[in-house]
């Protein structure tokens, strides 16, 4: 199939699969909806895997025929088609691992929740494919609500209402801001279209007109991708979404807006009368720094998982904004690779936190210490997705940032400590909870009253009462998407893919000829570096040993070793209490966000 049709599909197909669902969940049983939305979400990846191939010279498709002036285009390269793939895989997941997961009833409910999930499908393929501001908008905001209404599915508990609202009324503050940014390109260019905004921006000099539009326009973006302070949201709402929800918005949602970032500035901003590289690299390099030191920080400082877990996305996604700053073919395949297997594994250890939840109906450290040692594989799994995430060799996690670290090292040579530390702190979070729980080692701790965790995670189960047998698809689908991570890294077809990406990524004008229909100049860009080096190996093994000798020291703890009022302490308790759960300081602090972004953008321009 050609890619005017596999494009148009890739969005069609799950808004088709929803509207199938809410209509005939109605009369089908439970087993039905599960057999209609397994099979959307395997013809999407299907279609998608298909399509990736014709993205690597750039794929287009002009829907309604109309020229990309004038209508709407989508754009498959290959870092934007391998995204939506890695969405689509990550929803077959969540769909299989839903099958026995959720007690629903028979009857007009059954197709609700996978209605839901393909809704949210839809709104993410279409974001990552898009080539038009506009409508990448439009896309977002369809993730958005999906999203809202998955995170509060359990209506009869106030908690994942709170959740939601929450989430709902921060994103769509951030979302009218955006919307206002891209108002005020429109008014400026008179155009929608990504690479045609940037033709008419072209002649004209930065001023603060564009200053401020990238910067609202960036507010929604960095607030779905959870970047420091856009972040408050992301804790809470993990900490009540239904498990595979969190799966889905730590494994791709929250990457979607890195992405986005990287997407609108590359192909809108980059050039005569945008934003000048060395205000970009610093602005977003400084935001990356804040955002991996401060979600490390608040990681180790949880003992409910899925809050736990929920930090470690925000600090991983630090790691990604600084690939994404170094403005650079090696850095965007770093961040690429990166991506693509801290997905698959974060993902396997969200989807073994549920089986904690299903089986004792809670996911504290503390509360389920040796609790699980019946769940062997899943201890085991546990395990190996924690050290994947401190970036053990041969995952794809430990490529990716060694690419990073590499390309960080050239420009600035601290950065690489940033990447170590990150990572090695996240991925001790959660060993040493997979060690308390599933092992029993170490002592039970003892929490002084100002560290005990508040989290709104309350004694019943999320899915069912606990039940004797483990559902075999809640061990399953984590051991396959661990294993996928494990390919990201070992197959050098993969990581090849992505670096032939980054440099078409980091061309805007290859990517501005082929969507406009103009004779396509040869990429300018060179094919980066993408192979394991030994430099790299030993990070990986420097990072995964700092983690497990951290993890294990701690383990052994049975009270911490600073005192309440050592200046380590009171710095961490000032980071706790400004994650208040009140939804005015969150909004108070994205303004402020807003603010600094664009004084210091417009210092540095």
């Amino acid at each position: 199939m050609s890619a005017d049709t596999l494009l148009p599909l890739a969005v069609a197909i799950p808004l088709l699969g929803a509207a199938l669902l809410a209509f005939a969940g109605r009369t089908l049983p439970r087993i039905g909806c599960d057999i209609l939305a397994t099979s959307c979400a395997v013809v999407e990846v299907i279609c998608l895997a298909l399509l990736w191939p014709h993205s690597r010279h750039l794929a287009t498709a002009n829907l309604g025929g109309w020229p990309a002036r004038l209508g709407i285009v989508l754009v498959a390269d290959p870092i934007g088609a391998g995204l939506a793939l890695l969405v689509a895989v990550l929803v077959l997941a969540v769909v299989v691992y839903s099958w026995q997961y959720f007690d629903e009833p028979t009857g007009e409910h059954a197709g609700v929740f996978p209605a839901l999930i393909m809704l949210f499908e839809a709104g993410m393929v279409g974001f990552a494919l898009t080539g038009d501001l506009f409508n990448a908008f439009v896309f977002f905001e369809l993730m958005g609500v999906a999203a809202y209404a998955l995170t509060g599915y359990r209506i009869e508990d106030s908690r994942p209402l709170h959740g939601a609202l929450t989430f709902a009324i921060t994103t769509s503050f951030a979302a009218y801001c955006s919307l206002l940014g891209i108002g005020l390109l429109y008014a400026r260019t008179g155009e929608l279209n990504l690479t045609r905004i940037a033709l008419h921006l072209a002649p004209r000099h930065t001023d603060v007109l564009t200053v401020v539009a990238f910067a609202l326009i960036c507010t929604a973006l960095l607030v779905k991708s959870a970047a420091v302070p856009f972040h408050f949201w992301l804790p809470d709402a993990h900490a009540v979404a239904p498990t595979p929800v969190c799966m889905l918005m730590s494994g791709v949602m929250v990457e979607l807006g890195v992405y986005g970032i990287a997407r609108v500035y590359w192909t809108v901003f980059s050039g005569p009368g945008g934003i000048p590289h060395p205000a970009f690299h610093t602005t977003f390099t400084a935001l990356g720094v804040l955002t991996a030191l401060v979600g490390a920080v608040m990681c180790w400082q949880q003992r409910h998982l899925k809050r736990l877990l929920a930090f470690s996305t925000v600090s991983h996604v630090g790691l990604f904004l600084i690939g994404v700053a170094l403005l650079a073919p090696d850095g965007a395949t770093g961040t690429a690779v990166y991506v693509a297997a801290h997905g698959c594994v974060k993902a396997a250890l969200f989807a073994l936190t549920g089986i904690l939840l299903d089986r004792y109906g809670s996911v504290d450290e503390h509360g389920l210490h040796g609790k699980a040692r019946e769940l062997r594989l899943a201890g085991v799994l546990f395990t190996v997705a924690a050290m994947a995430l401190a970036g053990l060799p041969p995952f794809g996690t430990a490529l990716g940032k060694a690419l990073s670290e590499d390309s960080a090292a050239h420009r600035q040579p601290w950065l690489p400590v940033v990447f170590v530390a990150a990572s090695a702190v996240t991925g001790a979070a959660v060993l040493r909870a997979g060690l308390r729980i599933f092992f029993g080692i170490g002592p039970v701790p003892r929490s002084r009253p100002d560290q005990e965790e508040t989290t709104g995670e309350g004694e019943e189960p999320e899915l069912r009462s606990a039940q004797r047998t483990l559902p075999p698809t809640l061990t399953v689908v984590p051991a396959v998407l661990l294993v996928l991570a494990a390919a990201i890294g070992c197959l050098p077809a993969v990581a090849d893919a992505l670096a032939q990406g980054a440099s078409l990524f980091t061309d805007p004008a290859h990517y501005a000829a082929t969507v406009t229909g103009h004779p396509s100049p040869e990429p300018t860009t060179r094919v980066p570096d993408h192979e394991w080096t030994m430099t790299g190996v030993l990070v990986g093994l420097l990072s995964a040993g700092l983690a497990a000798a951290l993890a294990t020291a701690t383990v052994h703890q049975r009270t911490p070793t600073l005192s309440a009022h050592h200046p380590a302490a009171r710095l961490v308790r000032a980071l706790r209490r400004l994650h208040s759960g009140r939804l005015g300081d969150y909004l108070a602090w994205l303004a402020v966000g807003i603010a600094v972004l664009c004084v210091a953008i417009t210092v540095r321009a």
